[in-house]
């Protein structure tokens, strides 16, 4: 039987960071976190977290990778890792896009390698998408789920990687329609957002995309989709309005602009006002969909 995980190490304490660190420590690991500031990072900090600037001398049992969606930091952070603690630890990483293969490329204990992607906030969701490389192995896939789940995580398994894996895959493919249709003037982002919230949201939080189909019945569903398919914007290029605003200084909330104007709105309220509705909804919809999964 595999020795559980205890020692976890969050490498990168930003936004995505912070909320995997709540998540282990919620779970009662022994949670140690390596950035740049250790002092600015414990303060305030939850009770029990440990800081550090440089890789500890003891091998954690498992490392939570969260670093700029970059392969050079990323791997020289695996490069260190293996060169101080050999193949002793379980490697994560939190891409969210990146190919996984080239990504472990620099190590060579590529078994004890798995992807580790949470939504945002990490500490809210209850769900978790765990993602094999061909080298993982069975011991390392056992030994991570069994600990996502004492994080009270449900984890969702792809068996073999893909760029975006399950979440960011459907979720981007949705995204460049609505891009696609708001670029066109079929619609505004305000409307695209108000389907999210209102109907395709909560159709989903009580029935699962796929499940509402059956029930719906599949005469219905095969037609409309032979119908649908062919129309849809099927292309590989990213939506060039969206690809601009960067260049463009239209950043997000944070700037005051990004699809919305943010100018004199209260951004840090609007951010708690999201997480914590979509903690009550979570509150809701997660007992029904683990007594529905069993």
């Amino acid at each position: 039987m595999s020795t559980p995980i205890q020692s976890v190490l969050i490498a990168g304490y930003g936004v995505m960071g912070k909320g995997v660190a709540l998540s282990f420590l919620d779970g009662g690991f022994d949670v140690t976190v390596l950035t740049r500031d250790p002092a600015k990072a414990l303060a305030g900090a939850p009770k029990g977290l440990k800081a550090v600037a440089d890789l500890p001398d003891e091998a954690p049992d498992y490392v939570s990778e969260n670093f700029p969606e970059e392969f050079p930091p990323k791997h020289a952070l695996f490069k260190a890792m293996e060169a101080k603690w050999g193949g002793k630890t379980i490697i994560t990483s939190n891409t969210s896009g990146l190919d996984l293969e080239e990504l472990a490329a620099p190590l060579a204990h590529k078994q004890k390698f798995i992807g580790v992607h949470y939504l945002q906030p990490a500490e809210a969701f209850a769900c978790v998408e765990a993602i094999r490389i061909p080298e993982t192995s069975d011991e390392t896939r056992d030994r991570v789920i069994a600990a996502l789940k004492r994080t009270d995580k449900e984890v969702v398994l792809l068996n073999r990687p893909i760029i975006g894996a399950l979440f960011n895959r459907l979720q981007h493919a949705m995204l460049h329609e609505a891009y696609w249709m708001i670029e066109k003037g079929y619609c505004s982002v305000e409307d695209v957002d108000k389907f999210a919230r209102l109907a395709f949201g909560p159709r989903m939080c009580a029935g699962g995309l796929i499940e509402v189909k059956d029930l719906g019945g599949l005469v219905v569903h095969a037609k409309s989709q032979a119908e649908i398919i062919p129309n849809l914007h099927l292309t590989r290029e990213p939506a060039p309005f969206v690809q601009a605003k960067p260049g463009k200084g239209e950043t997000g909330a944070d700037v005051g602009k990004g699809f919305y104007d943010w100018t004199g709105r209260d951004v840090a309220e609007r951010r708690r006002q999201v997480k914590a509705m979509t903690r009550k909804i979570l509150d809701i919809v997660e007992p029904e969909a683990r007594k529905h999964d069993k």
